[in-house]
């Protein structure tokens, strides 16, 4: 059980506090860390509580560097580092993975919050649809070549949090089309909640294969933010009524947004409470397991075990 007093208004600050002893010392990966977004927001906040180092991971080197400088005049002790990291190229990703795979330290926690969302149809540099293939399949692979150095934590007990969404209630796996037949197909809030499930049974498959080396795994709804992630999603979008997965009316228009610090809160919990650990594979919501929360497909370890295979098969590697 987490802390009940945390919530929906809980800030990511006060569970970084709460949990100081949780962070110290540790070595803490973070995707998706362009400043304003929820990873350079987990990165700041973390780097506060004296761990012993902060991964900021990105696409552009530019932008880590405007991270680490703005999280450097805060707390100029913050022992920072950076990696390039493109999730939409397979060969970015396997060259990020060889640089963290000859790193001295162990990776304690990996937070794989980079995502695209509700994109017009695109591709990835492998020809994979851009949502499935930058949310799910990168850290699919990523995730997999790091995995001994996570597993190898002196602290016994790594951890992998996966940032899904409420959006997943859009789409199960596609296990037939995940590509959306070349975007012949393609609707862009299926393609979206398709990757958010994967994001779901990703961290309950870690979980189930690797727990008993120690290893938890959570995914989260962070809630509603107006981050850069919402670029190509027009306000009147979030204002018209549209249909989950079951045909269930999914109303928006009156949903109370998050501030970027309440945010990231979720992350901070999923990543850093001892006591959840036994609930590893769970899914989290306004700092709480909510696994009622998840639509059943999200959490049912069949799908899991069949995606993790299609990610094998995508990628061209066993693991």
């Amino acid at each position: 059980m987490s802390n009940k007093n945390f919530g929906f208004h809980t800030e990511a600050d006060e569970v970084a506090t709460y949990f100081e002893n949780e962070i110290k010392g540790k070595t803490v990966l973070i995707t998706g860390c362009t400043w304003g977004g929820l990873g350079a927001e987990a990165a700041r906040v973390v780097s506060k509580h004296q761990p012993g180092l902060v991964i900021v991971a990105g696409r552009k080197q530019e932008a880590l560097d405007d991270t680490i400088q703005k999280i450097k005049a805060e707390t100029p002790s913050a022992n920072l580092r950076s990696l390039i990291i493109d999730l939409a190229s397979l060969e970015s990703v396997r060259h990020a993975a060889a640089e963290v795979n000859a790193y001295s330290e162990a990776i304690d926690v990996l937070i794989n919050n980079a995502a695209i969302m509700a994109s017009p149809y695109h591709t990835t540099k492998d020809g994979f649809e851009a949502q499935f293939g930058t949310n799910h399949i990168g850290p699919f692979l990523f995730t997999n070549l790091i995995l001994p150095k996570v597993l190898a934590s002196k602290t016994g007990a790594p951890r992998i949090v996966n940032v899904s969404s409420v959006g997943h209630i859009f789409s199960p796996i596609r296990l037939d089309d995940p590509f959306f037949d070349n975007g012949k197909a393609y609707q862009k809030w299926t393609s979206y909640g398709q990757s958010k499930t994967a994001n779901m049974l990703f961290a309950r498959e870690l979980s189930n294969r690797y727990k008993s080396q120690g290893l938890t795994a959570f995914s989260l709804h962070p809630g509603g933010i107006n981050t850069n992630l919402a670029r190509d999603v027009k306000p009147e979008e979030l204002m018209t009524p549209m249909k989950d997965y079951d045909g269930e009316v999914v109303d928006w228009s009156n949903m109370e947004f998050k501030t970027i610090p309440e945010g990231t809160s979720t992350h901070l919990v999923a990543a850093f409470d001892p006591k959840i650990a036994s609930d590893s594979g769970a899914y989290l919501d306004d700092c709480q397991i909510a696994m009622d929360h998840a639509k059943p497909y999200a959490k049912d370890d069949t799908q899991a075990a069949k995606l993790w295979a299609l990610s094998e098969q995508i990628v061209g590697q066993k693991f």
